[in-house]
């Protein structure tokens, strides 16, 4: 039986000792070819990825996500989009579930500059951030001329209109067909069912889903192909962030890999484990995996 996303608990299991974090040669052995059956990929429309620790991660830009989920969007293509930052490729790395989630994904982009960095290292491409707000903002721009719908799930009370707002400010063509801010538990069978057939006759053909790491990722997994023909991107805190809620950082801390810093200043109670622990372990574990990657060769 599937996990429910309220089973997953990412942050507060202690690493150590968790031998699925190991780098090891079997490790190295499934990311020597470090593009992933790059061939099958772009015949389905889905861009090339990387192994980090096992977890794939789409080799891409701001400018080649948006390309990319616009075709899909053309063809009616239901797919769903993981914006992926250290936490939650840790989070895919314990678990087996989320492991299997970003595989199914059509495209996990690199939130975080580390990401990016080892992404590059690796494909050799042409990859960038794409963090969910700057993915939002790009696609609402792009799909103006196309008459793109969008559709906002999650948020707490209130956000999604202010983050709405906000966003037709900035792109006044912008075609928004609905949102929904989820209750704080599990919806029932009947309102699941209720709310999915509002996506669906809404028309939507992008849905934003805002309800954090690691449940927009199962949200996504049982819903795609639900909504027939709709990409679905798991943006989490961009909600927050596009309707002011909390302050992003400024761009020269965005742009040289110091976002971290800033959120962790903006809320030290919540995200200390995250980059004072997770982050650091990550580090290690990746530079163990690249060691392995070079004796390989």
């Amino acid at each position: 039986m599937a996990k429910s996303h309220e089973e997953i608990e990412c942050i507060d299991q202690p690493l150590a000792g968790n031998d699925q974090f190991a780098a090891s040669p079997r490790n190295a052995d499934h990311i020597e070819d470090a593009v992933l059956a790059e061939d099958l990929r772009e015949r389905a429309g889905r861009p090339p990825q990387v192994l980090i620790l096992g977890v794939p991660v789409s080799a891409v830009n701001i400018d080649t996500a948006v390309r990319t989920i616009l075709q899909w969007v053309e063809k009616r293509q239901a797919e769903f989009v993981c914006v992926r930052e250290v936490f939650g490729l840790m989070c895919a790395v314990r678990d087996p579930e989320m492991m299997q989630i970003h595989r199914a994904a059509a495209m996990v982009t690199p939130d975080g500059m580390p990401l990016v960095w080892i992404t590059r290292f690796r494909s050799k491409r042409t990859v960038g951030r794409v963090s969910g707000a700057d993915l939002m903002d790009a696609l609402c721009s792009a799909g103006q001329a196309r008459g793109l719908r969008h559709y906002f799930y999650g948020g707490k009370p209130g956000v999604a209109e202010v983050m709405i707002q906000k966003l037709k400010s900035k792109f006044p063509n912008l075609c928004v067909v609905g949102s929904y801010s989820q209750p704080f538990r599990p919806l029932t069978d009947e309102e699941d069912s209720a709310i999915v057939a509002a996506i669906q006759d809404s028309g939507a053909q992008v849905v934003w889903v805002g309800i954090g790491t690691p449940k927009q990722d199962f949200w996504m997994r049982d819903h795609v192909g639900r909504i027939q023909g709709a990409t679905l991107i798991g943006v989490g805190a961009a909600f927050d962030f596009q309707s002011g809620t909390v302050q992003r950082a400024p761009k020269w801390m965005q742009k040289s890999g110091l976002e971290w810093l800033h959120r962790l200043a903006s809320e030290p109670r919540r995200l200390w484990y995250r980059y004072l622990v997770v982050s650091p372990f990550f580090l290690v574990k990746v530079f163990q995996e690249q060691i392995l990657l070079f004796l390989k060769r």
